[in-house]
């Protein structure tokens, strides 16, 4: 899988999902199998760029390359320059976003409404091409099969955007009117790949390793984006990985193993966003790591009660020493898509 000049490691790649795809929620996932990985979106105005939050997720310290960050707006010229400032910043992959559904982003125009208004749409993927092109920086576009059920006009878009020089394609098959409701369908991935010369990335519904399997099957695609599956299970990119070489699956994951990594985790987390942010916001990280096993429950209510970093730390050593007294291996969990974790994927 190659995106440009540069080779990932292998064909599994970290959704950007914004207010969870951190730097250290990346560099976690990457660290357990995922071959790449894209930022939480980054606005493209100007008036933004150096902002508090816009400088925690264009935060790459540490980071394995190549590095993607991914621009979303609705100025051809500010997201050109959006590229180019995200380049100086260490980027060496462009994502445009044309996904996104979230109706506060879709009221501006951007994101999936993009997909509405296709001679814009190819004007801004043009304009950050251009950008991107005398660094040598590849540019890539994350998009949905289509505004609606009506509009679904993926396809179009991914050829013209083939044309206009964008160097791989991530489809969501879902249309912005579906939001994450519904099964993601595949066949639009498929009829794009069919279509096109450039990598194709499948993204939705992705959840366990058969299910990885079949989608490459359906679709003929060269990579998986994988977002909501990932939260509270990261290693599920380890577990990927496994049974497409293996044929057979990995089993669960020690338990203590998942506490340290989730304790490591949880300490880069603070580190990224100070203590009282960095604590608001870890709670949902050890909610979706305990939501599913025995005690989970009850302990997610307990740590919303929490308010610091030690406190949240001791707590969550204390839940997986208890639970791995009865549980070397974590137990196992069923796949499940809890869209009101969602952000973006």
């Amino acid at each position: 899988m190659r995106i440009g000049r540069y080779t990932l490691s292998n064909r599994l790649v970290v959704a950007p999902m914004a207010g969870v795809t951190d730097r250290p929620f990346r560099q976690l996932c990457r660290r357990l199998g995922a071959g790449h990985a894209v930022s939480e979106m980054i606005s493209s105005r100007p008036e933004l760029q150096h902002s508090p939050k816009t400088s925690r997720r264009a935060d790459h310290t540490g980071e394995p390359g190549p590095v993607a960050v991914q621009i979303v707006g609705v100025d051809p010229a500010e997201m050109a320059d959006a590229a180019r400032h995200n380049i100086d910043r260490g980027a060496h992959i462009i994502d445009i976003n044309m996904g996104c559904p979230a109706k506060k982003v879709c009221n501006t125009w951007a994101g999936s409404a993009l997909m509405r208004n296709e001679p814009l749409a190819l004007a801004i993927v043009e304009a950050v091409v251009a950008a991107c092109a005398p660094h040598g920086v590849p540019v890539t576009l994350k998009m949905r099969s289509g505004w609606c059920a009506a509009e679904r006009n993926a396809l179009v878009l991914a050829r013209a955007a083939e044309d206009a020089g964008v160097a791989a394609l991530a489809i969501h098959g879902r249309t912005r009117e579906q939001g994450y409701k519904g099964a993601a369908e595949y066949e639009t991935v498929a009829a794009v790949k069919a279509r096109v010369g450039i990598p194709v990335i499948a993204n939705g519904d992705i959840d366990s390793p058969r299910k990885a399997l079949a989608v490459l099957r359906a679709t003929g695609a060269d990579a998986l984006m994988i977002g909501r599956a990932a939260q509270g299970r990261p290693w599920i990119f380890r577990e990927i990985a496994h049974f497409l070489e293996t044929g057979r699956e990995a089993p669960p994951p020690v338990t203590a193993e998942v506490a340290a990594w989730l304790g490591e985790h949880l300490q880069d987390h603070y580190d990224l966003h100070g203590e009282a942010r960095g604590v608001r916001s870890a709670r949902k990280h050890i909610g979706w790591a305990v939501r599913a096993l025995p005690g989970g429950e009850a302990f997610r209510a307990d740590m919303n009660t929490l308010d610091s970093a030690a406190a949240q730390l001791q707590a969550l050593r204390g839940f997986f020493d208890a639970l791995a007294a009865h549980h070397p291996r974590l137990p196992e969990q069923p796949a499940a898509n809890d869209a009101r974790a969602l952000r973006c994927a």
